[in-house]
């Protein structure tokens, strides 16, 4: 949900920015990984959710398909949701999980033996796009950034 090194940038403040850095769900939380928007007064049918995890640099269709995919094998497997709402009362940032804040390690989770994403959308697919992943992070390891530079010249 996060493809590259900037996409975990907008996550590092954390609730202090509305970020969703949580496996989480909220009634109107934009802390919330997953935001359910109801009105007061409003029938329930008008209720909708936003996934706030994928950014803009997220490929839309993988989004969707991840999104619907896990949706589908949580009803299938009907699996309880391990806590309450963000704000419900015994839910707190220490009893939720927390989500990778870098690509490495959401790539490294992403990629494990047992990942549910093996499970979801197969090793081929899981091993190729992690692959790029970790291309990506190579990458990066051997660039030199404009604050390397600036932070770092004046020292030699």
């Amino acid at each position: 949900m996060c493809p590259t090194i900037n996409s975990y940038k907008r996550l590092l403040g954390g609730e202090q920015y509305w970020a969703p850095d949580t496996a989480s769900y909220g009634y109107d939380s934009r802390a919330a990984s997953i935001r359910i928007i109801s009105a007061p007064g409003v029938k329930p049918s008008a209720t909708r959710f936003e996934v706030r995890i994928p950014g803009a640099d997220m490929n839309t269709h993988y989004a969707i398909a991840a999104i619907y995919a896990l949706g589908l094998r949580g009803i299938k497997n009907k699996t309880p949701l391990p806590y309450g709402p963000i704000g419900a009362p015994g839910v707190s940032r220490d009893t939720i999980t927390h989500l990778p804040i870098t690509l490495e390690r959401a790539t490294e989770a992403f990629m494990a033996k047992d990942s549910i994403a093996r499970e979801v959308f197969g090793d081929f697919f899981v091993d190729h796009f992690g692959g790029t992943r970790e291309v990506e992070l190579e990458q990066f390891a051997r660039a030199v950034t404009d604050w390397e530079l600036r932070r770092y010249l004046e020292l030699a």
